[in-house]
């Protein structure tokens, strides 16, 4: 079922997904009579990208296991409001995980107190920031190749492409001071620099995009700047529900000695790696494995 909310302002657009009810179009807007209200699993992407990419089987794999679930665009992608488009922003983007919840907790089909969050990459730091405030009603957080250190992920990132990087950055921070259109790149190319650039990122990215859907477009070149400011594992001690991270250990993109120091300082938590890439987790026998793996934490404390 598609829906929207509202955040800061804006429009929040994403589909709910309840267990039990076949995926059909329009169906999904209530539970079979009688059904107790499931709890829920709020979740989002990684950088740059959109619902669409290779969201919905992770979706569908709690949903077979009895939970709700409420994936969601941020603002500036997807079907949700704001301009620029494609626009990166941690604080936006924060702030639309804490709309999401506000839905979720508002919605009678759903068990308000019982809320997971998860999140991949980019938004694997961000479920770990949020939840480091305590939110109401989330009892389990599952981190997937989670970004956790923006000053990690800058020092991987291609050292012939870190200046030109972060000179664009400021190039186009002045843009916006001064009204002017963003600056842009690309978030993947071959053989040049973008925003992801390590050596599996171009066929890794583009492998998540629908066969149908347009390439995805460039970012402000601004976001090189809010990566290397972004911090989301820093508050990891204050988290003290079940958290879970899933970890790549052969990751290129958010390496995982930076995400095992993380993981170390959860109270309640633990990091189980799988010898895999950044983009590994998405298709075949890791889809698999991490997906099951998500599922069965998420009935353990969501459900007992």
């Amino acid at each position: 079922m598609k829906l929207s909310f509202p955040s800061e302002g804006g429009s929040l657009e994403g589909d709910l997904y309840l267990p039990g009810v076949a995926r059909t179009d329009g169906a999904e807007d209530r539970l079979p009579a009688g059904r107790p209200r499931p709890p829920v699993v709020v979740m989002a992407h990684g950088i740059g990208a959109e619902r669409s990419y290779g969201l919905a089987p992770f979706a569908d794999r709690f949903r077979d296991r009895g939970l709700a679930v409420l994936v969601f665009d941020y603002r500036h992608f997807g079907g949700s409001s704001g301009t620029p488009r494609r626009l990166v922003s941690p604080a936006r983007q924060l702030a639309d995980y804490r709309a999401a919840l506000t839905c979720v907790r508002s919605d009678p089909r759903l068990d308000g107190k019982r809320i997971g969050l998860w999140g991949t990459s980019f938004s694997g730091g961000h479920v770990l920031r949020t939840a480091a405030d305590a939110p109401a009603g989330v009892k389990a957080v599952v981190a997937q190749i989670p970004f956790v250190s923006g000053l990690a992920s800058s020092l991987a990132f291609p050292l012939r492409y870190q200046f030109p990087a972060i000179t664009l950055g400021l190039i186009d921070a002045l843009r916006r001071a001064f009204g002017l259109s963003p600056l842009t790149v690309p978030i993947v190319r071959e053989g040049g620099l973008a925003l992801l650039a390590s050596p599996d990122s171009h066929d890794g990215y583009l492998s998540l995009v629908p066969d149908d859907a347009p390439a995805p477009g460039p970012v402000p070149a601004r976001t090189f700047l809010q990566v290397l400011r972004y911090h989301p594992g820093r508050r990891a001690e204050r988290i003290r529900v079940p958290t879970l991270i899933l970890g790549a250990s052969d990751d290129r993109v958010t390496p995982i000695g930076a995400t095992r120091r993380v993981a170390r300082r959860l109270p309640n938590g633990r990091i189980e790696e799988f010898p895999i890439g950044h983009f590994d987790a998405y298709h075949g026998e890791w889809f698999e494995k991490v997906s099951s793996r998500a599922a069965e934490f998420f009935v353990e404390h969501l459900t007992s």
